[in-house]
């Protein structure tokens, strides 16, 4: 069965790992209010969805 030979360091070992991050959300402005929103989604402030209003909101 195969051993390693040597350890792997800490600093080989996280080298390794560098691309195994996990991004954040897309966060877009909405182009009705300028609030955050996320892409592809309905606006959680305002209710609009590319120039609709889909959600209602209670004001």
């Amino acid at each position: 069965m195969a051993v390693p030979k040597r350890k792997v360091s800490k600093s080989r070992r996280d080298k390794r790992r560098t691309h195994q991050k996990i991004n954040g959300p897309n966060v877009a402005s909405c182009a009705q209010c300028g609030e955050p929103a996320m892409q592809h989604h309905a606006c959680p402030e305002c209710g609009n969805y590319r120039g609709k209003n889909v959600l209602e909101k209670g004001e």
